[in-house]
Order: structure tokens, then C-alpha cells, then sequence
């Protein structure tokens, strides 16, 4: 009977040290797997921006939770404006600024408090199968929606370090033959893509900033199964400009779904391609990859005197790549 109760006792001690291993592992995992509002404020710099694209849908996949995120986020480090590099609204953009897809893809979505915040958005493609001039007339709606032409520039400095930023956003789906030829997109054969690029090149000639971040909907360097003729149609119309006042820290666009980082050999820019804030698409890396996720979530951009970063966020809070230049 002794060594039948030394057995039993053994065995419950065997019982509770492997219950608690398990539970530890579990607890290792989800601290592992999220980081804290003291982890998020060591991304701060002088100047913070939030990126985000490819979101509308009405609340669904990742939109609401990563919408959340962005909000907590945004309570710890603060950012002047959110970037939104296009298809805020899937799928055939909006028909006028009293268009209910406002409210489900946008305002009732991004509601915490820290996202009344100034909003810079560009055009996509799926915008672009609506009522593009609706987009820009928004504006006058909403406060916070500050879209002043189909292409601008914004700068953002700090007053205590002197840092200065400079964005530049591009209407990137008139510059794509393919769109310029098709019909589901009535607004792209109006626009004048010379005037376009002859504003990007006096823009970037003039500009003195610390740093200098072009962004649009379009990548021109990425992996996708997409067209790769979209490609090749932003790499002939920009790059030369781009590259002509050796000036320009990064390219940053979304339209492809997932998180990528690609270097070029020879090229002093870095492309960034910024996750759906909603649904994501596998990817795997190409010539030039840096870093590559088929993560949803958002980016911050985090800018001081001495460097420049970009973080990419995934769904769970968690700082998966840094870009960094100094």
C-alpha cells in the first residue's frame, strides 16, 4: 500500500510540474508573441507618422482589430498624421461624399480618440473605380480627411531638434498603362501624367529637408502575381526622376497586400511595400529582398535629426522589421 500511495503521489507531482510547464510555455508564448506600451514608446522619434492602405472592408478580416491597435499605439507614441497610401475603400471606391461606405469603411472604423488625427490619403486603384473627385471633396466633410490634389507634399518638423520630413504623395494609377485602357476606371484617362511628373521633379529640386519619403498606391519594386507591366510602367516614369537629386530616403506603397523590404544593389533608396490594414496575400522573397511577411497590420514612420525608420507592425502589436537609415 506505501509504495502504491508513494506511486500516486508521484505521479500528481508529475501531474502539477508538467501543468505548470505548459503554463509557463503559454504565458513565454503570448509575451513572445505582443509588446507592451513601454516597447511601442522606444519606437518614438521626433517626428511620427502612422502608414496604412488597403482597408476597406467594412470591419471585416483584420480591419476593426487592427483599427484598435492603431488607436492604442497611437496612445503611446503620439503621431502627428496617418499616411494612407490608397484603397481605403474596396471595391469600386465611393459614388459621392454621402456615400455610406464612409462611415463603414472609415469613420465608425478608425474612432478611438488618438486616430482624430490628420489623415493625408492618395488615390488607389479601387478608388479609382468610383467617384475619384468625391474622394478629394471629402475633405470638406471631414476634418480630419486632408487630401488638397491628387498629389502634394506635406512637411513636418520638430521645433526643439530642428528635424525637418517631407512627404511626397503621388496619384500612382494614372501613371499604369494598363489602367489608362480600361474602363473600369472612367476618372484615370483625364489626368495628365506629364504634369505629374514635371511637379514631382520640381518638388523634389526644391526640397531641403532632413529626409524625403515619396509614397503612392503603386509599388515599383515587389513580389507579387500581379502585372509585373505595372512594374515596369512606375520604374520608366520614376525612377529617373527619383534618383536625379539623390535626395530621396524611400518609396512606400501598399496595393500588394503584405509587408516587403527590398534594397537594389547600386540604389540608394529603400522600397517599402506597407501590409493591407485588412487582408493579406502570401509573399516570398524576389531580387533585392530585404524582408518579406504576409502579415496584416500598418507601419510608423519615426524620423529624427541623425536617422530616419520605418517600423512595420503586424497584427498583434509587435515591431516585426525596422527600416533604418542614417
Amino acid at each position: 500500500m506505501d509504495t502504491v500511495m508513494i506511486e500516486i503521489r508521484r505521479a500528481e507531482r508529475n501531474f502539477w510540474a508538467i501543468l505548470a510547464a505548459i503554463a509557463l510555455s503559454l504565458l513565454f508564448a503570448a509575451s513572445a508573441g505582443a509588446q507592451t506600451p513601454c516597447e511601442w514608446k522606444t519606437l518614438k522619434g521626433d517626428i511620427n507618422l502612422f502608414v496604412a492602405n488597403d482597408l476597406g472592408r467594412n470591419g471585416y478580416y483584420d480591419q476593426k482589430p487592427i483599427a484598435e491597435l492603431m488607436g492604442k499605439m497611437a496612445d503611446e507614441i503620439g503621431p502627428e498624421a496617418v499616411v494612407a497610401i490608397g484603397d481605403i475603400h474596396h471595391f469600386d471606391g465611393v459614388a459621392s461624399v454621402n456615400d455610406p461606405l464612409w462611415m463603414t469603411n472609415y469613420e465608425l472604423i478608425y474612432s478611438h480618440p488618438e486616430l482624430m488625427i490628420s489623415w493625408f490619403p492618395v488615390l488607389g486603384n479601387h478608388e479609382y473605380r468610383g467617384n475619384t473627385q468625391a474622394v478629394l471633396d471629402y475633405s470638406k466633410v471631414s476634418r480630419r480627411w486632408q487630401i488638397e490634389n491628387r498629389y502634394y507634399s506635406k512637411t513636418f518638423a520638430d521645433d526643439k531638434t530642428g528635424a525637418t520630413l517631407r512627404i511626397v504623395f503621388l496619384d500612382t494609377t494614372p501613371l499604369i498603362d494598363g489602367y489608362r485602357q480600361s474602363k473600369r476606371y472612367p476618372d484615370v484617362g483625364k489626368q495628365v501624367v506629364d504634369e505629374q511628373l514635371q511637379w514631382l521633379d520640381t518638388t523634389l529640386k526644391e526640397a531641403k529637408e532632413d529626409w524625403i519619403v515619396v509614397v503612392g498606391h503603386h509599388p515599383i519594386y515587389a513580389e507579387t502575381k500581379k502585372d509585373i507591366v505595372e512594374q515596369k510602367d512606375m520604374q520608366r516614369r520614376l525612377l529617373p526622376i527619383l534618383h536625379k537629386y539623390n535626395n530621396v530616403s524611400m518609396y512606400v506603397c501598399g496595393h500588394i497586400h503584405n509587408f516587403q523590404h527590398i534594397r537594389k544593389n547600386g540604389d540608394t533608396i529603400d522600397y517599402v511595400v506597407n501590409s493591407a490594414g485588412s487582408l493579406s496575400r502570401k509573399v516570398k522573397p524576389t531580387d533585392g529582398t530585404v524582408f518579406c511577411s504576409p502579415s496584416t497590420g500598418f507601419s510608423v514612420i519615426s524620423a529624427t535629426k541623425e536617422s530616419l525608420s520605418l517600423y512595420m507592425i503586424d497584427n498583434h502589436g509587435v515591431a516585426i522589421h525596422q527600416v533604418k537609415i542614417d
